[in-house]
């Protein structure tokens, strides 16, 4: 059997390859995306004290080093049994509502908007950033980068440091914010609701005036039903730091809701042996394979899952974006893949919005920031929505708080299943009669480059002994020895 590989695949954060195995005709036989990283966070963990947890799990992603601060330090107000006050929860959500906007803006112009603003099968060297700004204009990317610029040092202000925030400490947060940045946090909060409804009309200009954007985002080779998963608030609104998970059908109706505490009765993981990402089910479904429908146990996560999950927007703007999505796409759930990119533009409005709700609230400058935790810590687990979808960190610790255990379920690996399913199908619609070129396998990568994938985040699994070759050197440069663990001879030096 012939294969095509893609491999790097390409505008995500981590490592990944696309296998596409063909039949005697050039036809798609089967797709397999496969991530061969491990990082092995929860391992790492072990012997270490839970209060470094923070720091040392926003190591795990560049690009969403926030969301895991917050899921662990969420945990330690878990393990330590310990409530924050009100102003440091506000703090801690105005914080990760302007991360979540700048999470966002890139995907939206830098890793997803290519496929559309230049177009899925244009020449690979026009599918970026720069093809955006070409297509869009000079005036519009500086935008982009002024308003990116603007949130990561609004971050740096706030959490300390941008890429590995110092904020967040078990019962609050580590330092309180001043009338000074306050009052800068208000300009800050009108500019990026503008800059969210920029992105809308961009969005509408280019896209969705387009119908063969539209009937390719609404198409079978991009559409599966699947439940979803995330967080909502006690009125059903999208909250990306707070809330009950929610579960519904692949036709809309609930079916099942939770504490983020009790994920273990609800999720289950399956292993494969040919990939370093494991792959969450519900467990009051089963596995049953790599297939969707309400039978199939496969959930999925994200912007679009969020959306179908919830009964409402928390803001108004953002709830006549949402409104209208619905509408057009046919009312919900919506189960087109593509849809991510309409879903996530909707989320950067509601960011903005909440971080203006927030930057407008006085009590984010009391200095009632945070209680001290008392208790002897046992197990803790936090839940935050991460812009990839919902996130769980989960700690066992001994009396003195040092991890014994770890296990994180990252939003990727929720949704990884149904990538398998999307990229197997995505081939399986454009890999026909042994005709391959680039623009067509690039409709196949845009099958995972919707969910905005992180495999640096998502590897966890390890289903064996991983292949390794370590060459000995002596101070010389003369390799004096070579020593080598699973790889086969054809490979070996």
């Amino acid at each position: 059997m012939k294969e095509v590989v893609i491999n790097p695949i390409t505008r995500l954060e981590g490592h990944g390859k696309i296998v596409v195995c063909l039949d005697d005709n050039g036809n798609c036989d089967r797709a397999y995306l496969q991530v061969p990283e491990l990082r092995g966070f929860e391992k790492f963990a072990e012997g270490r004290p839970a209060e470094d947890m923070p720091q040392i799990t926003s190591r795990i992603c560049g690009v969403c080093p926030m969301a895991h601060h917050m899921a662990s330090t969420k945990a330690l107000d878990d393990l330590f049994k310990v409530e924050p006050p009100l102003p440091a929860k506000k703090i801690r959500e105005l914080v990760y509502n302007i991360f979540m906007l700048e999470d966002h803006a890139v995907h939206v112009f830098i890793l997803g908007g290519p496929d559309f603003i230049v177009g899925p099968t244009a020449p690979r060297a026009e599918r970026n950033i720069l093809g955006v700004i070409a297509k869009v204009g000079r005036e519009v990317g500086l935008r982009v980068i002024d308003l990116r610029k603007t949130l990561r040092k609004t971050n740096e202000m706030l959490a300390g440091r941008t890429i590995h925030p110092v904020i967040g400490l078990p019962g609050g947060v580590s330092r309180p914010v001043s009338l000074e940045e306050a009052q800068e946090l208000k300009t800050i909060g009108e500019k990026a609701v503008d800059f969210s409804l920029f992105t809308l009309k961009v969005f509408k200009d280019f896209v969705l005036s387009k119908k063969e954007y539209v009937d390719l985002i609404t198409s079978d080779a991009y559409t599966h039903q699947t439940y979803y998963m995330g967080l909502v608030d006690d009125k059903g609104s999208v909250n990306f730091y707070d809330g009950k998970v929610r579960v519904v059908r692949p036709d809309g109706v609930e079916f099942e809701k939770f504490d983020g505490r009790d994920y273990l009765q609800h999720l289950s993981e399956h292993v494969e042996p040919w990939t370093y990402m494991k792959f969450p089910y519900l467990r009051n479904v089963g596995w049953k394979g790599f297939v969707d429908g309400e039978a199939s146990g496969i959930l999925s996560v994200a912007p679009l899952a969020r959306l179908n999950v919830s009964d409402q927007m928390a803001t108004p703007i953002a709830q006549k974006a949402y409104e209208e999505m619905f509408r057009i796409l046919g009312g919900k759930p919506v189960h087109h893949t593509l849809a991510n990119h309409w879903a996530r533009v909707i989320e950067m409005i509601y960011a903005a919005e909440r971080l203006r709700e927030l930057a407008n609230d006085p009590e984010i400058t009391d200095p009632n920031i945070r209680n001290l935790p008392i208790e002897i810590p046992r197990a803790g687990i936090g839940v935050v929505e991460a812009p990839r979808g919902t996130l769980i960190h989960h700690y066992e610790t001994d009396q003195r708080g040092v991890i014994r255990k770890a296990n994180l379920m990252v939003a990727t690996q929720h949704n990884s299943a149904r990538i398998a399913l999307s990229v197997d199908k995505a081939a399986r619609n454009y890999v026909k009669n042994g005709k391959i070129d680039d623009g067509m396998l690039n409709m196949v990568e845009m099958a995972f480059r919707a969910y905005d994938p992180c495999n640096a985040c998502g590897t966890h699994s390890l289903p064996g002994s991983m292949p390794l070759m370590v060459y000995v050197y002596n101070r010389n440069g003369e390799l004096v020895e070579t020593v080598s663990r699973n790889v086969p001879s054809t490979e070996r030096r």
